[in-house]
């Protein structure tokens, strides 16, 4: 393991009694301040791969590292921010935006104590940073969806995260509040460096500023675009087998050569072929950044 934010090396996980793996010799590095977006369908392995990043299911073929420690130590020592899919029992507290921003800066704090310096400017700084000062003495359950997302990525960065994981963040979202979405990470990215990892079957929360973007299904495809997502990016990333994206296994069995973006796929002969799976850095596979 190198200095990545994150980095998957040959990482299979089967759940016990299942015919297949859920995942299956994933490799992937993300350097630090990096945005990567992981597309996929439902049952893809999404939420499998965001579980062993967290260190919520423990590794049972391979290797992942969090900038050098295992995603538990990561974890605890307060370096991923995460902000779930699923909300509600946050939502059901009686308690205001900025105290559920406050209950994640004061994590090591014991309860019996109030926040000190350091933590209370966290909090103002991420509830500045997100756009969500005006709402902080709000009830977190009468927020709107868009609304509730700024808090939620308050709460994440307020422990000083370096890694921000974010799982399907713009279900709920309507079209106005995918264009905000998307200006709210840039914002964030611009102003902290923090490495963006996105996880979602919408490739509308993809396309929002992320570097990279990884199509997993089961094993895992990834574009390589230093200059962000272009046009061209996504329809090499769509010309593979966009049909299958939309069910369960279309690409299960498919075998990604690892290779450049200009260098000729071991598969296809001399003619350079779409980018391979392991990334190195920004348009390298196997090797140093360029």
């Amino acid at each position: 393991m190198g200095t990545e934010a994150v980095q998957f090396e040959q990482v299979t996980y089967r759940y016990p009694g299942a015919p297949s793996p859920a995942l299956e010799g994933v490799t992937l590095s993300v350097l630090p301040g990096e945005r990567l977006g992981v597309l996929g369908p439902n049952g893809g392995g999404k939420s499998t791969l965001l579980k062993l990043a967290l260190g919520l299911l423990p590794v049972q073929q391979g290797r992942i590292g969090v900038f050098g420690l295992t995603p538990a130590e990561a974890r605890g020592r307060g370096l991923i921010g995460y902000v779930a899919q699923r909300i509600d029992a946050e939502l059901g507290f009686p308690l205001s935006v900025r105290q559920v921003v406050e209950l994640a800066a004061g994590w090591r704090t014991p309860p019996w104590r109030r926040l000190g310096g350091q933590a209370r400017a966290r909090v103002d700084r991420a509830l500045e940073l997100t756009g969500a000062s005006a709402l902080a003495d709000r009830p977190i359950g009468s927020l709107s969806g868009g609304q509730t997302q700024r808090a939620m990525i308050a709460r994440a960065l307020a422990t000083d995260a370096k890694v921000l994981v974010l799982d399907e963040p713009l279900v709920g979202i309507d079209a106005a509040g995918q264009q905000q979405f998307a200006e709210l990470l840039a914002t964030v990215h611009r102003a902290t460096g923090v490495t963006i990892l996105i996880v979602s079957h919408d490739l509308r929360a993809i396309a929002a500023g992320c570097d990279r973007v990884a199509c997993l299904a089961r094993r895992l495809h990834s574009h390589v675009s230093p200059q962000g997502l272009t046009p061209r990016v996504l329809a090499e990333l769509f010309s593979h087998d966009v049909a299958g994206l939309a069910g369960v296994g279309g690409l299960a069995g498919v075998h990604v050569h690892a290779h450049g973006p200009d260098e000729p796929c071991p598969e296809h002969g001399p003619t350079p072929g779409p980018v391979g799976l392991t990334v190195r850095g920004r348009g390298t596979a196997g090797g140093g950044t360029p």
